[in-house]
């Protein structure tokens, strides 16, 4: 099959599986970002399992992220409490301890390469969930409301798309040569200007942010996206890799379609907790 078909029909399943289950409701969300959670851990894991003898617990470290999402979902409904985290806690003195007894050439980047696909998959996946389930200061009711989930997608791709289309016709300044030599200032200024343009667009759909706030939300997602998507890019430049992985025909891995997302979910967390929230 053509690439371009292929990479086509790849990306309108993957869009509509995920815009379907976002909307669906607060169940079919958890579900799939909980599955997305672990596909990126397992890749996460597979790529470094082998650098600088490296000896990962690949299974065990994947269910252990899984149950942080699981946790914070069940924690922003109003389920469980804090005890939730007491499994995952167990899980990391877990990883700690265990290094006393496995004899591996090097326990330190075991705990590192470890410890880090969970800030970096785990961690930044959980934060979803207090960006789509909040608790009304004023009723106590807890209410899902995709509409910051959707916001952050919708942006980055927006952003991709414009980077892309400005940048390959008059991009010639390159942003950050070292580690991604295709990408321009161009294609970077392209891409913020048009989720600008959008982002007035969701603040007529949804003035419970004004116009301003909608700005700083699209402006604050579009940066942390593109450092996103270049951190993911050193990554597999230093693994002497072109793809996470194979799982998305045309697209490569779950890591490669989610990392500007796994940079600007914790950006967009913050913004909003902080210039919106309070």
């Amino acid at each position: 099959m053509n690439n371009f078909i292929k990479r086509t029909l790849t990306g309108i399943i993957f869009v509509g599986i995920l815009l379907g289950a976002i909307l669906y409701n607060v169940y079919s969300y958890a579900i799939l970002f909980c599955i997305i959670t672990g596909l990126a851990l397992w890749e996460f894991y597979g790529l470094l399992k082998h650098y600088e003898n490296a000896t990962l617990r690949r299974l065990i470290s994947t269910a252990g992220g899984m149950y942080l999402f699981f946790a914070c979902f069940m924690q922003s409904i109003g389920f469980g409490g804090e005890t939730i985290f007491l499994p995952y806690i167990l899980f990391i003195m877990y990883t700690l301890i265990s290094e006393l007894y496995t004899k591996a050439p090097n326990p330190i980047n075991n705990w590192a390469f470890t410890l880090l696909a969970q800030i970096y998959c785990a961690g930044s996946f959980s934060l979803l969930n207090f960006l789509a389930i909040h608790t009304d200061s004023f009723t106590g009711e807890i209410q899902y409301k995709p509409l910051y989930i959707l916001a952050v997608f919708i942006f980055v791709w927006l952003n991709d798309t414009g980077a892309f289309l400005v940048g390959s016709q008059i991009g010639k300044r390159k942003l950050f040569e070292r580690i991604s030599p295709k990408k321009s200032w161009e294609g970077f200024w392209g891409g913020l200007i048009i989720v600008l343009l959008a982002s007035q667009g969701f603040a007529w759909y949804a003035p419970e942010l004004n116009r301003l706030q909608w700005l700083g939300l699209a402006a604050v997602i579009v940066v942390f996206a593109t450092w996103g998507d270049l951190t993911e890019s050193l990554l597999k430049r230093t693994l002497g890799v072109k793809d996470s992985g194979n799982i998305l025909p045309g697209h490569g891995g779950i890591l490669d379609r989610f990392d500007s997302v796994l940079m600007a979910v914790p950006a967009a967390y913050i913004y909003l907790e902080l210039i919106i929230r309070n």
